[in-house]
């Protein structure tokens, strides 16, 4: 669902194929006072609700670690002004960033976003030394405490952490959204806001109203009126859901069986630890030509043979294993659109034969699960993931769900380097969480024509985590020499 979410004018920028827009820096400091008597009365009932797709993952974080998702930028020097003064000007252009979630009372509809009066940037931003030797591995560690740490619920649900003391002079900047707030395709837009740009869109000046005011928040009648209106729309729709719920059928999958019982899916806690396998992306591309496959095929395929490896190193043997994937629905999005527009597409892949095999028979499973509404399995596991959520039953659910044995996260990035406050940006770096018996998942990103592979694993389940990196990169050297 389309959010309305700044009813002054602005100039739209889409995140297009292949790499980031530029900026558009707005005149602002880090704090928004509040001004409500500059705005115009009739904005008052202005209700930006949260969309279902969002509300799913508020429902369902109720795990040992938050829904929270990060970027690691790594630069290749210090920048050149202070981080917190470059965030508070940019961040201008992304309302998000400076709003906080508000869940009304009973009956009054989905939480809402309001504008944070009180919103001071330096309450989002912070700085650590990254203890000795400063290595990947170290800046790493940082990251994964900035991303399991809750975000406060009374403040824009966002957070920076600037890392120095790295090797080589280098500063560490991670950025961690709530998954509420964005889905992969809107953080790489909110990603895009931040940096320096790389020249492809012209500045434009951006009116948002007085600087700095704050909008207040709706009252209960617009609330109430708001939400009649919502379902009343609910309704109307009902048809168009029966016909995108059976094509959510299709993306999901028509197989009854469920995941491969093996020792990678057991319960997790609230601890995590993250390592990288980082590859030239043209290599990975031309088998996907060849075959007819894709970039996404092939890394289902390394990540697949990867945990079965692991798996044969535990003396455990598998012919398939399921990895589920988001299906977006949508191509790109604006710093003015973010939430959640995604389905999941879990696909069955086998681990033996040899590499062209498993090559050709993923991306025909996946051609089949895909469908021309993209993202329409949301329609079908969004209400149950709400309903158990509801019932308290979600964590249960998770703990025990026999359905995937891993995810797997695949975005395109940048095709060209980028900057931040002058500074070079080196790597991108994802960071997704998972929570319940899923003891290993992955996260890729392509940036400047590298492609990184996070690996994120519960060490007290999976605790061979340099096994399956060695692993990922064995497999995908393996699916280049194919």
């Amino acid at each position: 669902m389309q959010q309305n979410l700044c009813r002054a004018r602005h100039t739209a920028r889409t995140v297009p194929e292949g790499g980031w827009p530029n900026i558009v820096d707005m005149t602002t400091d880090g704090r928004i006072p509040e001004v409500v008597e500059r705005i115009p009365q009739a904005d008052r009932g202005a209700v930006q609700r949260i969309s279902p797709g969002d509300l799913v993952e508020l429902a369902t974080d109720v795990g040992p670690v938050p829904m929270n998702v990060g970027a690691v930028l790594l630069l290749a020097g210090a920048p050149d002004a202070d981080v917190a003064a470059v965030l508070a000007r940019r961040i201008g252009g992304i309302p998000r960033l400076r709003q906080r979630l508000v869940t009304p009372p009973w009956g009054l509809g989905r939480p809402y976003w309001v504008d944070d009066a009180a919103f001071d940037v330096h309450a989002h931003v912070s700085h650590v030394r990254c203890a000795s030797p400063g290595d990947q591995a170290a800046l790493l560690a940082v990251a994964v405490d900035a991303v399991t740490r809750p975000l406060p619920r009374s403040q824009p649900l966002w957070r920076a952490v600037v890392v120095t003391g790295l090797v080589d002079a280098q500063v560490g900047l991670v950025v961690v959204l709530h998954h509420v707030l964005a889905d992969g395709i809107g953080g790489l837009a909110v990603l895009a806001g931040l940096v320096d740009g790389d020249g492809s869109v012209s500045p434009a000046p951006v009116d948002f109203g007085p600087a700095g005011a704050a909008r207040p928040g709706p009252r209960a009648w617009d609330l109430l009126a708001d939400s009649a209106v919502d379902r009343w729309h609910t309704l109307r729709g009902a048809l168009k859901a029966v016909v995108r719920a059976h094509r959510g059928r299709v993306e999901l999958g028509r197989g009854g069986r469920g995941a491969p019982r093996c020792s990678l899916n057991a319960p997790t806690g609230p601890r995590r630890k993250v390592a990288t396998a980082e590859v030239d992306l043209d290599p990975g591309r031309a088998p996907g030509r060849r075959s007819g496959a894709t970039v996404n095929d092939v890394l289902l395929v390394a990540v697949s043979g990867a945990m079965a490896r692991v798996l044969h190193g535990r003396g455990e043997e598998v012919a398939e294993l399921v990895v589920s994937v988001p299906v977006s629905a949508r191509a790109s999005t604006t710093s003015h659109d973010l939430g959640n527009r995604v389905g999941v597409m879990p696909v069955r892949a086998p681990v033996q034969g040899s590499v062209p095999e498993r090559l050709a028979r993923v991306a025909q499973i996946t051609r089949a699960q895909k469908t021309h509404a993209r993202g329409a399995s949301a329609a079908l596991v969004g209400p149950v993931f709400r309903l158990l959520a509801s019932a308290g039953l979600f964590r249960w659910f998770v703990d025990r769900q026999r359905l995937v044995n891993s995810f797997l996260t695949n975005m395109p990035g940048p095709t060209g380097p980028l900057a931040f406050a002058g500074a070079r940006i080196l790597r991108v770096i994802p960071v997704t969480m998972t929570a319940g018996n899923v003891g290993v998942a992955f996260a890729a990103l392509s940036y400047a024509g590298r492609l990184t592979v996070t690996v994120i694993v519960d060490p007290d389940v999976v605790p061979e985590v340099d096994e399956v990196v060695a692993a990922l990169e064995s497999e995908l050297r393996a699916v280049a020499d194919a």
